[in-house]
């Protein structure tokens, strides 16, 4: 929990700025070892100090709708190609934030590229650590990012 205040600072900051949402971060809660998330996942892992992984879980309607803000406002009618980008990349942009504001605070990690899995009933488990989630209200929607890391 010590290393959250960085995801947390880095989440409201993208999806604010690059989203253009307003975003309240709820508070963080620890959730079980699987746990059921939306249809469309973002997933990146983290290295070097820090291990593990993070995600943005949200609803298709919700990744078109950013997709769409994203892309300057063009239409997103299904969640294609470009628009799978761009939510990939914003989510790029909140684990690069996130690797800068822990970096001032003396920890130094890396970012994989990001992971888009869509489907229906996704679950993840992860039963090597504990997931913190941080549940996000949008003007849009809601969005959990989901946090799984340890020290190395």
């Amino acid at each position: 929990m010590e290393y959250i205040d960085s995801f947390v600072e880095a989440g409201s900051q993208i999806l604010t700025s690059m989203a253009q949402l307003e975003c309240n971060m709820r508070e963080p809660y620890f959730i079980g070892d699987e746990h059921k998330a939306e249809n469309v996942i973002i997933m990146v892992g983290v290295t070097g100090e820090l291990k593990g992984h993070a995600m943005l879980s949200m609803d298709e309607g919700i990744a078109k709708d950013i997709a769409s803000k994203m892309m300057m406002g063009m239409p997103v009618e299904a969640l294609d190609d470009m628009a799978k980008s761009a939510l990939s990349e914003l989510t790029n942009m909140v684990m690069g934030t996130t690797a800068t504001k822990l970096e001032g605070r003396g920890l130094s990690i890396d970012i994989t590229p990001p992971s888009l899995m869509t489907g229906e009933k996704l679950s993840v488990s992860n039963a090597a650590m504990k997931t913190v989630c941080i549940p996000i209200e949008t003007n849009i929607g809601d969005i959990n990012f989901n946090i799984s890391i340890k020290n190395k």
